[in-house]
């Protein structure tokens, strides 16, 4: 079984087909973007949404905001809670509480790949529910994509199979979500997602899981939204490499900081151990980013294979002897700049299978050094506390001008 077959059984059988067909009809090109989505697709809700931001230019440059995603579902079952999880801007988020009805009206608002709905309960009865229920049914039949949401507490009774049978007539894809898990006791809940399955006429992981509030298994929820949607699939892969450098340089930014704070300490920065666990660490997450497993000791052999302790030392003697700098202002800004090298290095390493070549370590040591000298050199002769400094490094580093893309600083390596 694929990683393709994986998501596709997420939909009921009368949407299989239809996604089927899609990736049938996609390249060589937009299916293996598409499999590397579904390994690298972060599962943290908050780093899901800024892989999504990346990817909004792309979509709307090639299809507009045509793509309509109307989430639906009976009264209180959490629609509207999901609802804010999508949207981009949080001024456009829906009011929600724990009574039934707060929603009474069709909401929309810009998700970045695409429109979304939220609707008023759609099993609601008396002329008032009558009126919410056919705005939802109306909101339900003008959706490109649907999402079916039901409590997990709450369960499949008729009136909820009574609308997944109207909603399923629609000819509409769409993925059936099951929300509030986290209310359900661990050892019942595989028995309540079968219960809610056999309600439905589905196969249990033909049902998604969530919790709303939190945005649990959110990415899912996306990816089942982008895979009937072949221009979805190809910005979102698109952006994936751009996303990973992204997370990748905040981690190697971090590393960094903390690296130069190690050069307040009376100790002969560029041998002190603590260096290279900092380093270390820094590789084992960016390994973890790029879904490449590593253990703390291969990446520990991965930073000392690499020569940059002793590059740094060279480095600090060289430039000990032109005079100018305080030695801890020497010594912070050489184990920033390897640290930063460390840290493209290892990306380079996970992304391509290229190990960065020495000439191009040395280049960008000095680059990154130079770089680092000038922006803290106005800090003066006298020590600044080790929060200060972190804050200052960080700030330099954020600004540096290769931090800007990967490709930027492929460019100054010469690789």
């Amino acid at each position: 079984m694929t990683l393709f077959d994986d998501i596709l059984g997420q939909f009921p059988p009368e949407v299989q087909a239809a996604v089927r067909k899609i990736w049938d009809d996609l390249g060589p090109t937009e299916k293996t973007g598409f499999l590397a989505l579904l390994t690298g697709f972060p599962t943290d809700p908050n780093l899901m949404r800024r892989l999504v931001k990346l990817s909004t230019a792309q979509i709307r440059q090639a299809f507009g905001n045509k793509h309509r995603v109307v989430i639906v579902g009976p009264t209180n079952v959490g629609k509207s809670t999901l609802y804010n999880q999508l949207v981009q801007n949080k001024h456009d988020s829906a009011r929600v509480s724990p009574l039934p009805g707060t929603t009474t009206v069709n909401q929309q608002a810009d998700a970045a790949l695409f429109t979304v709905v939220d609707t008023p309960g759609a099993d609601a009865v008396g002329s008032v529910g009558e009126k919410e229920k056919d705005l939802a049914l109306a909101a339900a039949e003008d959706a490109d994509f649907l999402v079916l949401v039901y409590d997990a507490i709450q369960g499949i009774k008729k009136t909820e199979q009574e609308l997944f049978y109207e909603l399923s007539d629609l000819k509409i894809p769409f993925v059936v979500v099951l929300n509030k898990v986290d209310l359900v006791p661990r050892k019942d809940l595989q028995s309540v997602i079968s219960s809610a399955a056999v309600n439905l006429g589905l196969k249990p992981d033909e049902i998604v899981p969530i919790v709303a509030k939190d945005g649990k298994n959110l990415g899912k929820v996306l990816l089942a939204v982008a895979a009937t949607e072949p221009g979805m699939v190809a910005a979102l892969g698109q952006a994936l490499p751009e996303f990973r450098w992204q997370l990748a340089w905040q981690t190697t930014v971090r590393a960094a900081s903390i690296s130069a704070t190690i050069a307040l300490l009376p100790l002969p920065i560029i041998d002190f151990v603590p260096l290279v666990i900092t380093q270390t660490i820094m590789v084992v997450s960016i390994a973890r980013i790029y879904s490449y497993k590593i253990t703390p000791q291969r990446a520990s052999e991965l930073v000392a294979t690499f020569g940059l302790g002793f590059l740094g030392r060279t480095l600090f003697q060289e430039l000990s002897k032109l005079g100018g700098f305080p030695g801890w202002l020497l010594s912070a800004a050489i184990a920033s700049s390897t640290t930063v090298v460390m840290g493209y290095a290892a990306v380079r390493w996970f992304d391509k299978g290229q190990k960065l070549s020495t000439d191009a370590i040395k280049k960008l040591t000095r680059v990154i050094t130079t770089y680092m000298l000038d922006t803290l050199k106005n800090l003066g002769k006298r020590k600044p506390g080790q929060k200060g400094l972190q804050q200052r490094v960080a700030q330099s580093l954020e600004d540096l001008p290769l931090a800007e893309s990967q490709a930027a600083i492929d460019r100054e390596a010469g690789e």
